[in-house]
């Protein structure tokens, strides 16, 4: 019994000090039989404050140097509603513009410019089915989403000089706006979005990530370890937002998208998360019969839902032009496409599953691996995979996702026009849980995500495709997934700070795998051009690091290649890591590296020229030398660029959050946000990371109450 009461006694030293001494008087008391069930409420509800000694009495926001804001709160409702401040503070003008798009009013807010993006949201039936999503939260998440919008609003009324005349029309916003935004974002942007559906973009989608996921068995430290890399667009919705949030029940750090009023990719002090793009079909489109103003669906012909909606259009006098917007739906969804006697309706997942943040909520409220999981199995995320690791050593892989259950098809079929007329093609229910391909602690101690089918994530293979339906992912692995494993197979032991490292590769994958063939062909077949090509491609280094010289020729040369036909050896299932391999036509090769080498001594007067003297780390006033490119290359660092002036090239896309964490006592973590972490014009924190993100570099993540306060830059005590 006295060992008992020691036990308890030491146990009683960990809580906060409003708890020791209640504690002490149990064990006084001899109340034994109830204390396990006491102390386990106890440590749940200070979970919350792991940096304090009690709990806060009031609300506060702490920003640090980076513009990082570290939110402490008395409750959940205040948590939200300094969120909501913290969000309009750092991309106030942003945040506003897009609730006004989702709100399907951006055109009489602003104008002609607006009006497709209108057209869509309003088709979709974005603005009124947030409405629905919102009666449909719980009461206590309802408030949640309220709380949020009252810290947009006051942000807006106590700072109306910070924010632009332009976006002010947006306000008052209200927790409907959270739900549409987030709508829009998902559902119809991230699955499926307009260039999409009407054809009118074929270049690869500029929506990636990189997520891993060490066990303690590969990690120097005996301590599992996370890698988060989202790769998205640098600008408008896809901005990420780095955040703390502390409140009862919470201490979670990581990153939203602007608008989300919670973290979509976070840690605690116990587990963390990331999500990667994954091989996910959320969406068909379907060829109608059209009979009249119907269409014929089982034999049957059926008439269209069909509702008016009146959409403004400001002008240039400020007056209001009204137009007309015709909205048809059939059984399948509403037609986007209507042409002579065929239309084109559209099928989204996800549009009666309105509870996504309340789950990406309780993920960062999770302590462990099975509460963790509990949140994961209502499916409410519809897609993204989920690379998971916690304090414990587990880690995970999910093909996270609402993924439609078909009766026929594989993959590859469902991207394409899929027949209306008939009942036997339209899904009307998702897998479940149990259905998903998911991993957990595999025998090689890691996992991978490049935006590669689940069948990828580690080697000895751990997910078998032929046990799920063929529609669930493609069977495929490209350069930069097979550059991510690589990195990770062939590293016994991994440190944190080579995890940075390996993060940062810029090594071409496919320039390994292609060189051996080329160079030697091009000495046999070239003309003296394509020879002095070769003398620079075997001089390179393979790599894309600003003083890389090759990497220009050698991308210039792969943007010639047709992938599918490139390859003496395409890419086999038996041997995923290593092809496609060899040269299909050495001497064709050698001919476009001829003419990609005539190309660049033309433009930049030497074969030679290093890759930061072309790729620019441009962005707004910073340009720097950059380094990384498409992924395409198989280079882990990803980077996508569009052409300037002066034959240059700027990054609009890729590596954007990044965040490392190690599960050690206490966590160590280090992250960039490459951007900064404001939009608003004249904020310091807009650029301020873009020379340690030229440099390779992350920088430390403060979370603990001492550190925060030794990189104070900011302080704002909410007083209710």
């Amino acid at each position: 019994m006295l060992r008992r009461r020691v036990q308890l006694t030491i146990f009683s030293n960990l809580l906060p000090s409003r708890w020791q001494n209640f504690t002490l008087r149990l064990v006084r008391g001899k109340s034994f039989r109830v204390l396990p069930l006491i102390l386990g409420l106890i440590l749940a509800l200070t979970m919350g404050y792991q940096g304090w000694s009690s709990p806060p009495k009031s609300t506060e926001i702490l920003w640090d140097t980076y513009g990082v804001p570290h939110i402490y709160a008395k409750d959940t409702q205040s948590a939200f509603q300094a969120f909501g401040w913290a969000q309009m503070q750092s991309h106030g003008n942003l945040l506003l513009r897009l609730y006004g798009q989702a709100r399907g009013r951006a055109a009489e807010y602003w104008g002609e410019n607006y009006l497709e993006s209108d057209k869509w949201v309003q088709t979709m039936g974005v603005p009124s089915r947030a409405s629905s999503w919102y009666q449909m939260q719980s009461p206590a998440f309802r408030k949640y989403l309220d709380a949020f919008a009252v810290g947009i609003n006051d942000y807006a009324k106590e700072h109306s000089d910070a924010i632009d005349d332009a976006v002010k029309v947006v306000l008052p916003v209200k927790g409907e706006d959270v739900l549409a935004h987030l709508q829009r974002l998902l559902n119809f942007t991230f699955i499926v979005n307009p260039e999409q559906v009407a054809g009118v973009s074929q270049e690869e989608s500029k929506a990636g990530s990189n997520g891993w996921a060490i066990a303690p068995k590969r990690s120097a430290s005996g301590k599992a370890m996370l890698l988060a890399n989202p790769h998205l667009p640098w600008s408008d919705l896809f901005l990420w937002y780095e955040a703390q949030i502390t409140a009862p029940g919470i201490d979670a750090y990581g990153a939203s998208l602007v608008g989300i009023p919670v973290l979509n990719i976070a840690f605690n002090n116990n587990l963390g998360w990331t999500h990667t793009v994954n091989t996910h079909d959320g969406w068909d489109a379907y060829e109608l019969d059209l009979v009249g103003d119907s269409y014929r669906f089982d034999d049957k012909v059926r008439p269209f839902e069909t509702k008016t909606i009146s959409l403004q259009v400001k002008q240039e006098d400020g007056k209001l032009r009204e137009q007309p917007l015709v909205v048809k739906s059939s059984v399948h969804g509403p037609v986007v496409t209507e042409k002579a006697d065929k239309a084109i309706a559209l099928r989204v997942v996800g549009l009666d599953q309105p509870g996504a943040l309340e789950q990406w909520w309780d993920m960062a409220r999770s302590q462990n691996f099975p509460q963790f999981q509990k949140a994961l199995q209502r499916l409410q995320i519809p897609m993204f995979t989920v690379i998971y690791a916690d304090r414990e050593g587990h880690i995970m892989h999910l093909f996270n996702g609402q993924v439609p259950v078909h009766q026929t098809g594989d993959f590859q079929y469902w991207q394409g026009i899929i027949p209306g007329n008939t009942s036997k093609t339209l899904w009307t229910k998702t897998h479940p849980y149990q259905d998903l391909p998911r991993v957990t602690d595999p025998p090689s101690g890691w996992l991978q995500n490049a935006n590669d089918p689940p069948w990828t994530t580690t080697f000895p293979l751990a997910i078998k495709a032929d046990k799920y339906p063929p529609y669930m992912a493609p069977r495929s692995m490209d350069f930069r997934a097979q550059r991510s494993v690589r990195m990770l197979a062939e590293d016994e032991k991994i440190s944190f700070e080579e995890m940075i490292k390996y993060k940062h590769s810029t090594r071409m994958e496919l320039a390994d795998r292609i060189l051996d063939d080329l160079i030697p062909a091009a000495k046999k077949y070239g003309n003296e051009l394509a020879q002095r090509a070769a003398d620079v491609l075997a001089r390179w280094d393979r790599q894309a690091n600003a003083d890389s010289r090759g990497a220009v020729l050698f991308a210039n040369w792969v943007e010639q290649l047709d992938f599918d036909t490139a390859f003496s050896k395409p890419w086999s299932e038996k041997s995923p890591r290593t092809t496609p391999d060899g040269l299909a036509d050495p001497q064709s090769a050698v001919v476009a590296l001829a003419t990609a080498a005539a190309a660049v001594e033309k433009t930049y007067s030497r074969l030679d020229v290093p890759w930061g003297d072309v790729f620019r780390l441009k962005y707004g006033k910073t340009d720097l030398p950059a380094n990384g490119g498409n992924g395409n290359l198989g280079i882990f660092r990803v980077l996508y660029f569009v052409p300037t002036e002066n034959d240059r090239f700027q990054p609009v896309a890729g590596d954007s959050y990044v965040a490392a964490i190690e599960f050690s006592q206490p966590v160590k973590a280090m992250a960039l946000t490459s951007y900064g972490n404001s939009s608003q014009p004249g904020s310091p924190h807009t650029e301020q990371q873009l020379q340690m993100f030229a440099r390779q570099e992350l920088r430390p993540v403060w979370r603990s109450p001492q550190e925060i306060k030794a990189h104070l830059q900011e302080r704002k005590v909410f007083r209710n």
